[in-house]
């Protein structure tokens, strides 16, 4: 970016003559997806004036010389080149093909020539990687799919990448988060230069939510909050090594067939005498060849196990562990443990909760 643009305060640069408020310029590049890439073309490039939708002329460019290839293996082709932006108030770069290859020069130049003459450029998902080689993003906050943020903030640390938000608006660069969140930007766009009532019907023709945001969606729970590659050496380690191998499987009752009473009788059996290690327990195997692959920890040994996971390896493995088994999330506290020691033997194995009466037997 030149010192004399850099100089102008950003609320300050008015759109030069040449360019159009109303026309937005899409850039493409080979290799990019073609969903993020379409959501600017749904948005801009359809008269909907009969819903009340202000109408935008739309400019498709090729960002470089090459076959236009969608990551389907769609060859596309771009009406218009780099030189059709030079009349664009808005510029959008939906994606970025590769976070690891540098943007090409005559794309990045193009970008900052948009920007130095008052034109809106906005970064979809991807994109954002763009326009910060293109210096745009310095000193600036932003967006971008969350599974990338930390490699964009590493790359370019004057950036300030949040993965939190959807979208980011700071003036006259904006970015969004990944793939649908596009979606929100474009409609935030639309709402930004025609009002709420635009933007709603717009929505409505999209099929969409109106207005969404990271607090409505919990946007937070996308973030990358894998299970740990090594669960380590303690003695529920194996039990929760085999318990993660067989999520796929149904955890019902049937399938277990042992009582909590009889869990607590085989825990006390195998544990250690004079101080010995305390031994590691292995689900047993039902004698059912049908289901000879399937553990026999019960009712109780399953709340027990997955409250013993909370403690030992974090509270997602063992919600992973229950959701998939359909067993009910467990709780840090191992209610299963507090039970009275009399209510895990009575009846047919079946434990007395407080404040409930023992049905007869028979």
């Amino acid at each position: 970016m030149s010192q004399d643009s850099a100089a102008v305060p950003d609320a300050a640069r008015k759109l030069a003559a040449r360019r159009r408020r109303e026309i937005v310029a899409v850039l493409l590049f080979s290799g990019g997806p073609i969903f993020e890439s379409s959501i600017p073309l749904s948005v801009f490039g359809i008269d909907r004036q009969d819903a009340g939708v202000p109408r935008y002329r739309l400019l498709v460019c090729a960002g470089e010389d090459v076959p236009l290839r969608t990551t389907g293996g769609l060859e596309l082709s771009a009406p218009y080149g780099l030189e059709a932006i030079a009349r664009a108030g808005t510029v959008v770069v939906p994606a970025w093909r590769s976070i690891t290859q540098a943007p090409p020069p005559a794309a990045l130049d193009a970008l900052r020539r948009a920007h130095e003459e008052g034109a809106r450029i906005v970064g979809l998902c991807t994109g954002a990687f763009v326009l910060a080689a293109a210096g745009l993003l310095d000193g600036r906050p932003a967006t971008t799919h969350w599974m990338y943020a930390p490699t964009l903030a590493k790359r370019y640390p004057s950036v300030h990448v949040d993965p939190r938000e959807l979208f980011v608006d700071d003036g006259d660069v904006l970015t969004s988060a990944g793939t649908a969140a596009g979606i929100d930007l474009c409609l935030h766009i639309v709402r930004t230069d025609h009002g709420a009532d635009a933007a709603n019907a717009l929505a409505r023709r999209l099929v969409v939510p109106q207005r969404r945001t990271a607090a409505d969606l919990g946007h937070q729970r996308y973030l990358d909050r894998s299970l740990p590659e090594e669960i380590g050496a303690d003695p529920l380690a194996e039990v929760v090594a085999w318990a993660l191998e067989h999520l796929h499987e149904q955890f019902d009752v049937e399938t277990l067939g042992a009582s909590p009473a009889a869990y607590r009788a085989a825990y006390r059996a195998r544990r250690p005498q004079n101080g010995a290690p305390e031994p590691v327990l292995r689900p047993e195997r039902v004698d059912r060849p049908e289901r000879g692959e399937r553990a026999a920890l019960g009712v109780g040994g399953v709340d027990r196990f997955a409250a013993a996971a909370v403690a030992g390896h974090g509270q997602a493995t063992a919600l992973a562990t229950a959701e998939a088994g359909e067993i009910g999330r467990p709780q840090p506290d191992a209610f299963a443990a507090r039970l009275p020691e009399a209510s895990l033997s009575r009846g047919a194995g079946r434990p007395v909760l407080p404040g409930q009466r023992e049905r007869p037997v028979g």
